[in-house]
């Protein structure tokens, strides 16, 4: 969720920001796209496709997410130079560390899954076991780097709640800012192409 709107808010400043200067926009000029498509093959396959999870050995799974992640953290090292990549490049290793250090999930509190299952619906997952798609259930106390982990949480008074990594505000503000400067960053390049 943090995401998507991280993505939305920068397309649209970026949009916004183009047609204020009077250019057009220009997408990131992003290299080794399929870096991404290999980076979440394996957690679309593992975690998202109908039917995979009961046919892959569990052992496999700890390793799927921290790959995917490893894979994402070379792309955005291969293109570091771009506006905000460097930001998501610290979030994905952050990421990349606490799921790492806990078993190939990204952890989570009682506490903070208790704002998103019901009461009866969390004393049946016991800690150390798998909470919805890539957490596993943990306690602060047993938890490597709990500060990385999935524990903040958007205002009560949002209808969808969902729980988000520190690492997961680096990637967003980076997303944001590479989209966003799309917008400022093209405008000597658009007066060049109209004067030659």
């Amino acid at each position: 969720m943090i995401l998507a709107l991280a993505i939305l808010a920068g397309l649209l400043a970026g949009l916004g920001w183009a047609h204020w200067r009077g250019h057009p926009y220009q997408p990131p000029d992003l290299k080794y796209l399929w870096l991404i498509f290999a980076g979440f093959l394996p957690q679309f396959i593992a975690f998202y496709l109908p039917g995979s999870q009961p046919n892959i050995p569990e052992y496999w799974l700890n390793y799927l997410l921290p790959l995917s992640q490893a894979v994402l953290l070379i792309f955005a090292w291969l293109n570091r130079h771009q506006p905000g990549m460097m930001i998501l490049l610290v979030g994905t290793a952050l990421n990349f560390t606490v799921i790492a250090a806990n078993g190939g999930f990204m952890p989570i509190s009682p506490q903070a899954a208790s704002h998103l299952v019901s009461q009866t619906t969390l004393e049946d997952i016991q800690p150390g076991e798998r909470f919805g798609t890539k957490d596993i259930l943990l306690r602060p106390q047993d938890t490597r780097f709990e500060w990385l982990a999935d524990r903040f949480l958007p205002p009560a008074w949002s209808a969808y709640q969902v729980a988000f990594s520190l690492g997961d505000v680096f990637i967003a503000v980076g997303i944001f800012w590479l989209l966003a400067r799309q917008g400022s960053v093209q405008k000597n390049l658009y007066l060049q192409g109209k004067t030659i």
